[in-house]
């Protein structure tokens, strides 16, 4: 324990290393300068980035960066080293104030959705201090956004921080109703599920598939799978368990509080869970955490696959996202009180969530949209595509009584009117847990479990963020101009629940029966990505992005652009590999197979044996004919693909969707078959027995 003590934070400039290594006006002008907003002057600048310049080299640091979010997915960083010419052959170790607070980045070869030529290649990284510097591979890190030059957001944390500012502005104004002059600034925090595959790497590298899309495009299932629940919590194998120790020790490191960890459902995945954090620090935490456990896979021999379906036929992996809204103060809003007037406030704020998620979760369903994710949503593993918030009985029965005006009863059989200041106290937690709803409150947050393992939670964050901001706002226009607040408020609620209590279903979001239900009750049911992008520019939904001042109309017609054209480039390099694997790799072996077969049988019908209903004989006539409809289907496909020269991306996306997509399922059907049919001693590539059962 004090190992892990002195470890934490070992390779952070973090609030601890600024007190001791900055003078206490500048320590105090700087946090400040953080929750005013402001831009850092000079003076400051300059002793905050001498004093991490020291502490970064004296931990080994010998190169800086600003570390962004753009928008291909990945994490982006350019190393610069500290080293300055001094004259006469001689350097000096630099960073000045501007190396800390601004950066100069290529954004030619970023996404930018057409914001801007490829010509146009200037682009602007801008420090932001309230999320901690860190050393990583001897790299001083810095956590900054990232903008074009004439200032558009190319990055996932721009608008996630507007969000968070939009969301606090609301808020704010709905405490001041509620006479909280004790609370100056209100932060929605997270915390993230992560679920991820640790295969083997010798494995890893004989599968083109896993290489190119971090899915196996095929793969037949073995005789055991996950359907014995055995893996689920249990014993976690050596191997597994010295990788989850080191990460740990990486994590730490970095500041990062790595909370749990155990086997989930699937063989051979696992799960890691973090501290909740405020929103656009857990981001970055997130974030860092995937690309930490890449590299300390691959130091055991192992592969961490975090794709939202790398295997077919078992489990895949999601990214739950735990939100929630918290005040300087320490207060939980979406914790019940002690008080009537403690519930109220929250009864508000549950209620302005409610209505943001019926009201725009299309875009709720937007936010986890990938080619990925479209795999896992509805499956057994994950919530169903549509969108729907779970409250629990309890809670759900107060809402009733609030909407209908009737009497609540409480489980101590107590009536008790509703009324603002008569709202009943009850249990902190007050629900159960239901797996199957996407939005479920969960006593003191709401648990998003749509988002998929590879995404950043950024977007979705920056969404949630957004559209409770709106509903906020709308309350507070209402409420602020009230001549007697608990009545109005009262009427708001009841008012409020009736036409959006719809989004609201605790059963079972797997049952077949809810579809039928949720497009009786007019909610939406996007079972793909081209199909819920199609929506992400409607009025209302670039409205509130402009209105809150998180995305500007153009920046919200880039991402229509680049999610579309992720999506469709994603699907045609799968296709492209499938391809690969076909003609280089699996029908070579199958005819080999297949030679070898017809050899058995000429050398049985010289011997007069006779082969007829022979595990030879109907073995070769099954994958001969196997062996020409996936000729026959690939070629047709192929050619299809070629033929095809639409250039709009959303019509691009559906072409993927309706015609590549039913054909490599059809493709892979046919030669998981083969699979199963040929000596395995004569299949091409490491099967799924290697790899679910393959680390020991």
């Amino acid at each position: 324990m004090e190992k892990i003590m002195e470890t934490f934070g070992s390779k952070v400039f973090n609030d601890e290393v600024m007190k001791d290594r900055l003078s206490k006006k500048t320590y105090l002008a700087l946090h400040q300068t953080i929750k005013d907003g402001k831009t850092l002057n000079n003076k400051i600048a300059k002793e905050v980035a001498n004093a991490m310049k020291e502490w970064a080299i004296e931990n080994g640091a010998t190169h800086f960066t600003h570390w962004f979010h753009p928008l291909s997915g990945a994490t982006a960083e350019k190393h610069e080293s500290f080293v300055s010419t001094a004259g006469g052959g001689k350097i000096r170790l630099e960073f000045s104030p501007s190396n800390l607070v601004r950066g100069e980045a290529d954004a030619s070869s970023f996404p930018s959705g057409g914001l801007r030529d490829t010509f146009e290649a200037r682009g602007y990284t801008a420090w932001d201090p309230t999320s901690y510097a860190f050393i990583k591979d001897n790299i001083l890190c810095i956590p900054t956004i990232f903008c074009s030059y004439s200032g558009e957001a190319l990055d996932h944390k721009t608008p996630l921080l507007r969000s968070m500012e939009a969301l606090n502005t609301q808020a704010m104004r709905i405490l001041k109703l509620f006479g909280r002059k004790d609370i100056h600034h209100v932060k929605a925090t997270a915390g993230a599920e992560q679920e991820y595959y640790l295969v083997d790497k010798k494995y890893f590298d004989q599968r083109e598939d896993l290489i190119f899309t971090g899915r196996t495009l095929f793969g037949a299932m073995p005789p055991k799978g996950q359907e014995m629940d055995d893996h689920y919590y249990g014993s976690i194998k050596t191997r597994v368990a010295c990788f989850m120790k080191d990460l740990n020790e990486e994590l730490w490191k970095v500041g990062i509080q790595a909370k749990t960890e155990h086997n989930e459902v699937a063989p051979s995945q696992h799960e890691l869970a973090n501290n909740f954090l405020t929103i656009n620090v857990s981001v970055d935490q997130n974030n860092l955490t995937m690309e930490i456990m890449k590299k300390i896979a691959k130091k055991h021999g192992l592969e961490c696959l975090l794709h939202e379906k790398p295997f077919l036929g078992v489990n895949g992996s999601g990214k739950h996202n735990n939100w929630s809204l918290k005040t300087d103060t320490g207060l939980n809003l979406l914790e019940p009180g002690e008080t009537p007037e403690e519930n109220a406030q929250f009864l508000l704020f549950l209620t302005a969530i409610i209505k943001a998620v019926d009201e725009y979760q299309d875009l709720l369903r937007i936010s986890i949209s990938s080619a990925g994710n479209d795999h896992r949503l509805g499956a057994s593993e994950a919530p169903p595509a549509i969108v729907s918030i779970f409250l629990g009985d309890e809670l759900e029965e107060i809402l009733e009584s609030i909407q209908n005006s009737t009497d609540y009863h409480n489980k101590g059989k107590t009536t008790i009117q509703i009324g603002v200041h008569t709202i009943p106290s009850f249990p902190k937690d007050n629900t159960d847990r239901n797996r199957t709803s996407p939005f479920a409150f969960t006593g003191n947050k709401f648990e998003f479990r749509m988002p998929g393992a590879s995404a950043s939670i950024a977007t979705p964050n920056t969404i949630l963020n957004t559209v409770v901001a709106q509903s906020l706002k709308e309350f507070a226009d209402e409420l602020e101009n009230a001549k007697d607040f608990n009545e109005s408020m009262q009427k708001l609620l009841k008012k409020t629940l009736k036409k959006h209590s719809r989004i609201i279903f605790n059963g079972n979001g797997y049952d077949a029966s809810w579809i039928k239900e949720a497009k009786k009750r007019g909610l939406s049911n996007y079972a793909s990505t081209p199909e819920a992008l199609s929506h992400y520019l409607d009025p209302k939904n670039v409205e509130v992005f402009v209105k809150n001042q998180v995305l500007t109309e153009s920046e919200c017609h880039s991402r229509y652009e680049i999610y579309l054209e992720k999506y469709y480039k994603t699907i045609h390099i799968e296709v492209l590999t499938m391809f690969d694997m076909l003609k280089k790799d699996i029908l070579p072996a199958t005819s080999s197979f297949i030679e070898e077969l017809s050899e058995t049988l000429v050398h049985l019908h010289t011997l007069k044996i006779d082969t007829k209903g022979t595990y030879e004989e109907k073995t070769l006539k099954e994958l001969l004919s196997l062996e020409k409809k996936v000729s026959k289907e690939m070629e047709e496909m192929e050619k299809e693909m070629l033929s095809y020269k639409e250039k709009d991306v959303l019509k691009l996306s559906y072409f993927y969707r309706d015609e590549m997509i039913p054909k490599m399922i059809s493709i892979r059907e046919k030669v998981d078959r083969m699979e199963v049919l040929c000596d395995r001693n004569v299949w091409p590539m490491p099967s799924y027995k290697e790899l679910l059962f393959g680390v020991n």
